[in-house]
């Protein structure tokens, strides 16, 4: 059983703005050559962003600087999350590099001074973390512990939802193929440009309940309900407060649990404390999080309410040989410090706001800007066409159009047509200015 209409097309977020081989023949010989080798040795697996592909070589702060000089305004890239090459960070990595990295199975007081810090951050339920590498692995954990703690296997998540890449996070990501396995349920993202905030609350919440009592009679029952707690894949969809606590109450009702996978919104992203979830009120079982906790260095984390652990106990083994290895933990380290030191969620609600006030009025002056939605330094603008229908084609054109004129941004949602703005959390006044100049500029020329 699912919610989403038979036949409706979900597209995915590999496949968004994606470079076509078809496009090489328009570029220089020397990125053709560059494209031919990367062809030769990755292969078609890995996708690339943009219509002319960005080479990139240095960064600093918002900007980013490819091999013929050209500078770029990052409005996109959260997993450096506190800008690029943050001279903290460097001086971080580079020390401990310099003095020790192993595997996780010996005492470090870098893992634990930090776990005990970020747990600071979470509600006062929870009590332990497990450290991995990618959020893919957490959400992974995260699914495997719902169904030790609860009995049932069923996981409910969005239509447009990418939770990660492992078997069992891919499942649990319809916008990389929809054909899920029979213990997953999809249910639409909540919809407020189309259905009204009070109505998106309700619909979403029995959407929830339906595939709560659909897999209790298909005997599979409902583990947990897995959703990024401002819909980045889905479109970003960042409100009405207060709009997961329904959907949450109906999958509690059911025997389940709450996952909020903070990959996406956490770490003061949306301008108001660390977690997307605290803007609903609601407290989670489970808590993922990944890409922006280190400033690329991977590592990723599950945090666990205490309740729950004690329920897993040692019952559901993992061990990962670099989460949370000495290095990892230097990154994460200074990641925490600098978004604390520099004020970042202060200036994450101060920048958003300014971002929202230069896109409101766009909505008005510009056709295809169908709604605006903000929270801190998140961002989506869905653009349409006649009648308010999804307008895909337009979309990747903004986003590449951009980035011919020295800003990057990409795009989101179920059919691609959301432009997905996150830029790192420093980002100045006059840089976000500068966005708003150019991005009105590309949508006045727009044919």
């Amino acid at each position: 059983m699912t919610d989403i209409a038979a036949g409706e097309t979900i597209t995915s977020p590999l496949d968004v703005n994606r470079f076509s081989p078809d496009d090489a023949a328009d570029l220089p010989a020397e990125t053709r050559e560059l494209l031919d080798r990367r062809r030769g040795t990755l292969g078609d697996v890995t996708p690339l962003l943009y219509r002319r592909p960005v080479h990139l070589v240095r960064g600093e702060g918002l900007w980013l600087t490819d091999a013929d000089g050209v500078r770029y305004l990052d409005m996109y890239n959260n997993v450096a999350s506190v800008g690029h090459c943050h001279p903290r960070v460097v001086e971080a990595v580079s020390r401990q590099l310099s003095t020790l990295n192993t595997h996780t199975r010996y005492l470090h007081e870098g893992v634990i001074d930090y776990a005990r810090q970020l747990l600071a951050t979470l509600p006062a339920a929870f009590g332990e973390m497990v450290f991995t590498c990618t959020g893919s692995e957490a959400n992974d954990l995260a699914v495997r512990i719902a169904r030790h703690v609860t009995g049932h296997r069923g996981v409910i998540v969005t239509a447009g939802a990418y939770h990660g890449g492992t078997t069992v996070s891919a499942a649990c990501s319809p916008s990389v193929d929809p054909a899920v396995p029979d213990w997953v349920r999809i249910v639409p993202a909540p919809d407020p440009f189309r259905e009204g905030a009070d109505e998106s609350v309700r619909s979403f919440a029995a959407a929830v309940a339906r595939q709560v009592d659909d897999l209790t009679a298909s005997g599979i029952g409902t583990a947990a309900l897995l959703v990024d707690t401002v819909f980045s894949s889905d479109g970003i969809q960042p409100g009405p407060l207060g709009l997961l606590g329904p959907a949450v109450e109906a999958v509690r009702a059911g025997g389940g649990l709450f996952i909020a996978d903070e990959v996406q919104p956490g770490f003061g992203r949306l301008g108001e404390g660390m977690w997307g979830f605290d803007r609903h009120s609601v407290v989670p079982d489970l808590v993922t999080m990944g890409k922006p906790m280190a400033a690329g260095i991977p590592v990723a984390a599950l945090a666990a309410t205490t309740r729950t652990a004690e329920a897993v106990g040692r019952k559901v083994p993992y061990f990962n040989t670099f989460g949370g290895n000495p290095v990892s933990m230097a990154a994460a380290q200074a990641v925490l410090d600098v978004i604390r030191d520099e004020g970042l969620i202060e200036n994450a609600a101060a920048r958003g706001k300014q971002l929202l006030d230069g896109l409101a009025p766009m909505r008005e002056s510009f056709a295809v800007v169908g709604d605006v939605r903000v929270a801190g330094l998140f961002a989506g603008v869905e653009i349409v066409g006649a009648g308010g229908a999804p307008d895909t084609a337009t979309a990747t054109a903004v986003v590449n159009t951009l980035r011919d004129r020295g800003v990057l941004l990409s795009t989101a949602g179920v059919h691609g047509n959301v432009l997905k703005i996150r830029p790192p959390l420093p980002i100045a006044e006059s840089e976000m200015d500068h966005f708003l100049q150019v991005f009105g500029e590309v949508l006045t020329d727009l044919p």
